[in-house]
């Protein structure tokens, strides 16, 4: 997909909300990411896989297992992976401490940078009051999201035959609704507190589906986004420095130009006189 030949190397390289086994995943995006992206160590930071779809109907195309395959190989090569489940694939919480094929299985961690600031690294869906006190409404939530991507991506494939970027209802929705500004925000304020509970300079989480990196304080707050809507990475560089890498957006601005259409192509034939 990508034309993109060198490989960027990272220190590390944080990935959450991919929701392999959902259709609205973005897998072959995610492969083609990790084609030109290499990291000493890589955190997995929940919801990767998406066991609450898998439980409704099952789908797995081979895209998805790229993905997992793509992993397990960067394990081989001498990459340190760790899995942080979020509440999409709790069921690998019960596994704290251990290995599968390479990757190691953490609730959370402390991630130290290059420069010897501390990291908490965590989902987040603990600092969701829907999550953890009305697993219904979760649930519920869960299917009009559903429902909303369904709808995005009919509306961007009229977009892309128009020759107009993607463009994401929901990411824009998060910004212009009121309740949800305000979620994000007492979401953002939650993690601060638990890093700075926790002695660390700042967090990195997942689950909200937005990306950003921005300042609470003392506490610096990061949001790895997600592979479903904006396919976003966070990236430490060698000297300790962030880097949130937007990849659809780097795919449109190094995709070829399309062509301009010509209206003299087919010019209007002159009217005879009488």
């Amino acid at each position: 997909m990508h034309q993109l030949t060198t490989t960027r190397h990272f220190r590390t390289l944080f990935l959450s909300d991919v929701h392999l086994g959902s259709k609205a995943a973005q897998a072959e995006m995610l492969v083609d990411f990790l084609r030109v992206h290499d990291a000493e160590k890589i955190y997995l930071v929940g919801d990767i896989v998406d066991g609450w779809r898998l439980k409704r109907s099952w789908h797995w195309p081979q895209s998805h297992n790229d993905v997992v395959q793509k992993l397990l190989r960067k394990a081989r090569k001498g990459a340190t992976i760790v899995y942080i489940p979020g509440n999409h694939d709790e069921i690998l919480r019960d596994f704290p401490g251990q290995h599968f094929g390479g990757v190691e299985v953490k609730l959370t961690d402390i991630h130290t940078m290059a420069d010897g600031r501390q990291f908490l690294v965590i989902h987040g869906d603990e600092f969701d009051v829907v999550v953890r006190n009305a697993r219904v409404l979760a649930y519920l939530g869960d299917w009009a999201y559903d429902a909303a991507i369904a709808i995005n991506v009919v509306f961007n494939v009229v977009r892309r035959r128009l020759g107009f970027p993607y463009w994401s209802i929901s990411s824009w929705a998060k910004l212009k609704v009121k309740n949800a500004v305000n979620f994000i925000g007492a979401f953002e304020s939650a993690l601060a507190e638990e890093a700075k509970r926790n002695g660390c300079d700042g967090v990195i989480c997942g689950h909200i589906h937005y990306a950003q990196i921005v300042r609470h304080g003392d506490i610096e707050y990061v949001n790895t986004g997600d592979w479903v809507e904006s396919c976003t990475a966070l990236a430490e560089r060698h000297d300790g420095s962030l880097e949130l890498i937007r990849w659809s957006e780097t795919m449109s601005e190094e995709a070829p130009a399309r062509p301009p259409v010509d209206v003299r192509a087919s010019p209007r034939r002159p009217v005879e006189a009488a």
